[in-house]
């Protein structure tokens, strides 16, 4: 990227660069919060499918792609630590999402930066608009 001396980018192109990738930045965090979140719910569902069942019971858990038998009272620590896990990966990578939020901010602040819409979306709005209303359709006269 081209810039200044004092590190400033040196035109409109090169802050709009750096302005897209920290959006794709932040859309790529939101996304795998999204996705541990739903690993964290799975965790959860199987915590208490498990919990109140003989902790001398059999049951079956993947490791690995590996399917393999345990006892209840062997997995259940082990799911909880997992889980346990992915909540404080969650913690650090919603911090990082809150720093980033904040360096965007700046950066339209710094360089009065202001998202518009593209043709293609208002055309969308309108189609869907055409689409809800009710009509007849008719086939050719036979």
């Amino acid at each position: 990227m081209a810039t200044r001396p004092e590190g400033e980018p040196a035109n409109e192109q090169a802050v709009a660069t750096i302005y897209g990738s920290l959006r794709n930045e932040l859309n790529q965090i939101y996304s795998k919060i999204t996705e541990l979140e739903m690993e964290v719910s799975e965790h959860s569902l199987v915590i208490s499918a498990i919990q109140p069942l003989d902790p001398s019971r059999r049951c079956y858990r993947m490791i690995g792609g590996v399917l393999v038998e345990r006892t209840v009272k062997e997995v259940l620590p082990a799911v909880q630590r997992n889980k346990e896990g992915l909540e404080e990966v969650i913690a650090r990578l919603n911090e990082a999402l809150e720093k980033k939020k904040k360096e965007i901010a700046d950066l339209e602040a710094k360089y009065k930066i202001r998202i518009r819409k593209s043709d293609g979306d208002m055309k969308d709005d309108g189609g869907r608009k055409e689409g809800s209303s009710q009509g007849v359709l008719v086939g050719p006269a036979s």
